[in-house]
């Protein structure tokens, strides 16, 4: 009786699970598949095949075609050539980054710095050095401070030290070739600033009549802190300036630990026995 009962339950465990493995056949069957070979619809879109720095004419070299997934094609981008072609960049542009309407100049304005300029402003050069430009740093895009050395009289202790302008964005670097004294060719690096009329006035001046330096500051710095400027006698007699730290409570005490007064020197005393009593009595000084 007990082997019956075994097969029954081992014959009730195979049709339970040829049930359970035709009816997973089955869904598997009618699960749609993917079609093979499917494709996603494109369109062409231009973009830089290098490089390219601002005020740079475009040209067919500097095109390259690629498709782009038609869901996801940049608004406003380009796919013929001839829209291209002879128009300016005011922005620099990367390496297959697509060409948009808002790096590029209008049609007909040409290249080069010109369709640059922002209505009402100007685009003034200087002649830099390594020292003056920052170490090279000074790179278009970047954002710097104007400050002017000059002697307004022949006296030597009317030099002024002044930042005179502020927050000055500049719009190309580079080098140019010009003849010394000798007509010798020579490297000559200028940086172009963009400025506006009265800006331009005071940046001539300086650059003419005495000298200027670069100084680079953060893009995100929008503050413009007046200055007074500095003479050489104020700025010898100013003394060294401390700038303020967190370490300066601790410096405080190190200092009032230094002119703390010094304990008072020993009093001399001389030591007397008498019998096995020991005294210490103090030695009278004249």
């Amino acid at each position: 009786m007990a082997r019956i009962r075994v097969f029954i339950v081992l014959a009730l465990a195979v049709a339970a699970g040829g049930t359970f493995a035709y009816g997973t056949y089955q869904y598997m069957q009618n699960v749609p598949r993917p079609q093979t070979g499917a494709t996603v619809p494109t369109s062409t879109v231009l973009v830089a095949a290098s490089d390219l720095q601002i005020g740079a004419e475009l040209k067919q070299e500097d095109l390259r075609a690629v498709q782009w997934p038609s869901n996801a094609v940049p608004a406003g981008s380009f796919s013929k050539p001839e829209d291209l072609i002879g128009r300016g960049l005011i922005m620099p542009v990367m390496t297959n980054e697509p060409f948009l309407p808002s790096k590029l100049a209008s049609k007909g304005a040409g290249a080069g710095l010109p369709p640059v300029i922002p209505e009402g402003m100007r685009a003034l050069s200087v002649r830099v050095n390594e020292v003056i430009g920052v170490a090279g740093y000074v790179l278009p895009g970047t954002r710097v401070d104007v400050v002017a050395v000059m002697n307004p009289t022949q006296n030597q202790t009317d030099i002024t030290s002044k930042v005179i302008l502020t927050n000055v964005q500049v719009i190309a670097a580079g080098t140019k070739i010009e003849q010394d004294e000798k007509n010798k060719p020579v490297q000559v690096t200028v940086v172009t600033l963009l400025v506006n009329p009265d800006e331009a006035e005071k940046l001539t001046l300086a650059s003419t009549e005495g000298k200027i330096q670069l100084a680079l500051r953060n893009p995100l710095d929008k503050t413009a802190p007046p200055t007074a400027g500095i003479r050489p006698a104020p700025l010898m007699a100013g003394g060294p300036v401390r700038r303020a730290s967190s370490n300066a409570a601790p410096r405080q005490q190190r200092a009032a630990a230094v002119v703390a007064p010094a304990p008072a020197p020993p009093v001399p005393t001389v030591e007397i026995i008498r019998g096995d009593k020991r005294a210490q009595e103090v030695v009278a000084q004249e």
